[in-house]
């Protein structure tokens, strides 16, 4: 179908070059001919003023004899290519001079009038019948005096007018042809720079509006169509990842939240029917009572990546004091650590060191490191929390002497739901999302959090935040 438009428009193209052509050669002969007689009898008419104002005068007052006035006359026929005759004031030939094509001129021209032309400049037709075809006829009256004492009267064929026409009609069929041949030029270097690029991008955005996010644009060039093409295909890229990280979240989340409803639903029904006897039913509520706040905690969690994944960053800035915020986050994990035996050394750079963030975000981000520190921790072991001053930020990190992250993990963590295999049989209840909150917290502020671990060692992480404006 797109051959058969492609064959249609060319078609059409070329009729339409044949009809210019065609009007163009039909038209303009009549649109030239007119301006191009006029200009040729002005410039007949201006010659024969010149000369009668001039020059023959001088033959009515004897200056010049006949010798002198024929040469004039004959260098006007050669300058002119016309017949110029030299009459009296009643048409009687003086003088005259003619091309060889043009008759001789009469001894007298009968009926003459030398203001028959009226208001026009020159005359046409066969003048008084003396040429066999029609002449452009132009007189001139020269002063003996102060009247005319003879007239200038040239005339030249209209048909080489026609020549002239003939002339400028083939410089504009030739004008006509390159201007045609040119505009294909351009037409086919826009059916192959433009419209065929665009027919690409246009099958491309339909082929993504009908779901199939595997096709590619292939265009290639360097222009504005091949960046429009380069993002398109940037873009279906990021959508299919988009598409399949959304699946892979959604399997994520049935699963997680699929595990502790089944566990709820099975004791609840075994101790409805009697298959749990009730001196056992504390015992199977503590573990429903477990599998409910790690639903609870998973949906927490949810809700506040939500928040980064709606782009709803409204982050609530203000100047607050960092250390301040790490002894009231430490003291929180103070049943923990006494459990535990872990203890958290703060190792502050200064009494007071105001940050200028969101403070519960951070307070957020500070929970979910030590919570993970803790979590991860060997029994009378410690934790270090940090601060350092650098220019105008301020550096924390959160060490830890656990059981570490693999090297071939430390990409994934912060992927959300990723759990290590190291991490699974101590974190019975972790949903996984806790570093995924972390970095997107950091990155909501404009910084950056880094992590270096060693397997069976321990884990350090780091982050920046910006020291708040001096008062």
């Amino acid at each position: 179908m797109k051959s058969t438009l492609h064959l249609k428009f060319l078609i059409v193209y070329i009729i339409f070059g044949f009809l210019c052509l065609f009007t163009t050669a039909i038209l303009t002969p009549e649109l030239i001919t007119a301006p191009a007689r006029d200009y040729v009898a002005s410039g007949m008419f201006q010659e024969a003023s010149l000369m009668s104002g001039d020059y023959f005068p001088l033959y009515f007052s004897e200056k010049i004899d006949a010798g002198d006035l024929h040469l004039q006359l004959n260098a006007m026929q050669t300058q002119l290519d016309a017949a110029v005759w030299f009459v009296d004031r009643d048409g009687t030939l003086i003088a005259s001079s003619r091309p060889e094509n043009y008759p001789a001129a009469p001894a007298s021209v009968p009926d003459f009038d030398p203001v028959e032309a009226g208001g026009a400049k020159y005359l046409l037709g066969d003048y008084h019948q003396l040429f066999s075809q029609d002449v452009i006829t132009v007189i001139a009256p020269v002063l003996s005096g102060y009247t005319p004492g003879g007239y200038l009267v040239l005339h030249k064929y209209a048909s080489d007018v026609g020549g002239l026409t003939h002339l400028f009609l083939r410089g504009i069929s030739i004008l006509l042809i390159l201007v045609f041949f040119f505009s294909f030029l351009i037409l086919l270097a826009f059916h192959f720079f433009v419209y065929r690029p665009l027919r690409k991008i246009t099958e491309a955005a339909t082929q993504y509006a009908t779901g199939n996010l595997e096709h590619e644009i292939l265009v290639t060039s360097q222009d504005e169509m091949g960046y429009l093409s380069a993002s398109l295909n940037y873009m279906s890229s990021r959508l299919r990842d988009a598409g399949d990280y959304q699946k892979q979240f959604v399997a994520n989340v049935s699963h997680d939240f699929r595990s502790p409803l089944t566990s709820i639903r099975g004791y609840v029904t075994a101790m409805a029917d009697g298959t749990i006897p009730p001196e056992l039913h504390e015992k199977y509520l503590n573990i429903i009572l477990f599998e409910t706040e790690r639903l609870t905690d998973l949906t927490n969690d949810l809700l506040i990546l939500n928040e980064y994944d709606t782009k709803n960053r409204i982050l609530n800035w203000e100047a607050f004091d960092i250390h301040q915020c790490i002894k009231e986050v430490s003291a929180s994990f103070e049943g923990t650590c006494t459990r535990k035996k872990i203890s958290i050394e703060l190792l502050l750079a200064t009494k007071c060191l105001l940050v200028y963030a969101d403070k519960r975000k951070i307070q957020q981000v500070l929970y979910n490191l030590l919570d993970n520190a803790t979590k991860f921790s060997d029994d009378n072991s410690s934790v270090v929390i940090e601060t350092t001053e650098r220019g105008d930020k301020v550096y924390l990190s959160v060490k830890d002497d656990g059981i570490g992250i693999p090297r071939n993990a430390l990409n994934k963590i912060w992927d959300r739901f990723y759990k290590t295999d190291l991490s699974r049989g101590k974190n019975k209840k972790g949903t996984g999302l806790g570093l995924s909150i972390v970095k997107e917290a950091i990155q909501a502020h404009g910084e950056n959090i880094h992590v270096v671990s060693t397997e069976g060692v321990g884990t350090e992480f780091t982050f920046s935040l910006p020291k708040a404006p001096a008062s």
